[in-house]
């Protein structure tokens, strides 16, 4: 990402001015949690990709800095709020809201933070930007939800798999994409393109998520989280739709019974990547990213494509 650092490194400032600005209260609990937020954010791959969109456009604009605000304030919504469903006492190595605050006000500051997403662009008339936004936040629920139905069978099709990524992770980053292409592109074609584009590098963010789960890629020891909260990814859709019925019947009875007992879960780890889960989800990653390159090389050469190539492929070979 250092090339995408150096090209936006005074607009990733002012970001994070407009950030704090959007963010603040006249309640005193409010103004403290946000700066917590804040001080917790982790990579801003987000804000860098619509940053980096606008700028693939044109000159990055106010409008350019309230489309990486809102994408901002709506991933962090969500994530306030997945922790509460999830009940998740830690992100990113600090305690979540819900493990300082509780259940209660974590809600309401998700929902704060979504209220102040959609005013940002409302109070400004970014009507394009609130649109494709929204259209994300509708695919984010859908695709959990989706999930949370598909996954009490533990049977699922890659295809439906490919469903719930999408909308749970994919939307976000090409909603981000499209908003900050939004406000320097002038044919919707562009947009779409751009679009699109996010779509594919959020598809194999992804998949790199659910490979870090098996320890797989030069990243240190498997976790088996995924299987422990009984989520089906595509290195076990894989092995699951590869292999004999016996297999098939203990990994699932494993996961449904066992998931919390150590030796269980290796041994799960141990056929994924044995019947070529690993490799099969690797290869598929690879696909999606280069999907993402032949789209954004539509796009004349120039400093700010290749910075976006650089994070494309940051996203893939990343270790953590």
């Amino acid at each position: 990402m250092i090339l995408a650092k150096k090209i936006i490194s005074k607009e990733l400032d002012l970001f994070e001015k407009h950030f704090r600005d959007a963010v603040r209260s006249r309640v005193a609990l409010l103004d403290r949690i946000m700066e917590y937020i804040v001080k917790r954010k982790g990579k801003q791959l987000r804000p860098m990709f619509v940053l980096l969109s606008a700028k693939l456009g044109g000159n990055i604009n106010e409008s350019s800095y309230r489309a990486a605000s809102l994408v901002e304030l709506l991933h962090t919504a969500t994530l306030v709020h997945d922790d509460v469903v999830d009940e998740a006492d830690e992100r990113r190595g600090f305690f979540s809201i819900n493990a300082l605050w509780k259940n209660k006000i974590a809600v309401l500051v998700g929902d704060y933070l979504l209220s102040k997403g959609l005013l940002l662009s409302l109070n400004n008339k970014d009507h394009q930007i609130l649109q494709i936004l929204s259209e994300a936040v509708k695919l984010m629920s859908e695709g959990e939800l989706l999930q949370i139905e598909k996954s009490r069978k533990l049977n699922l099709e890659e295809s439906v798999y490919y469903d719930i990524i999408n909308g749970k992770t994919a939307s976000l980053l090409a909603s981000a994409c499209a908003a900050g292409a939004s406000t320097t592109f002038e044919t919707t074609e562009a947009i779409e393109k751009m679009r699109l584009f996010g779509e594919k590098v959020g598809m194999a963010f992804q998949i790199k998520d659910d490979l870090f789960d098996y320890g797989s890629i030069n990243i240190g020891k498997p976790t088996g989280n995924d299987i422990k909260e009984k989520k089906l990814t595509l290195p076990l859709i894989y092995a699951l739709n590869n292999c004999d019925v016996a297999i098939k019947k203990r990994i699932i009875y494993i996961i449904k019974n066992q998931n919390t007992q150590k030796e269980k879960v290796d041994y799960v780890i141990e056929q994924v990547k044995r019947l070529g889960g690993i490799d099969y989800a690797t290869q598929k990653m690879f696909t999606f990213r280069d999907e993402a390159l032949a789209i954004l090389h539509s796009f004349e050469d120039s400093e700010v494509r290749q910075a976006l190539e650089e994070l494309v492929r940051y996203t893939t070979d990343r270790e953590y």
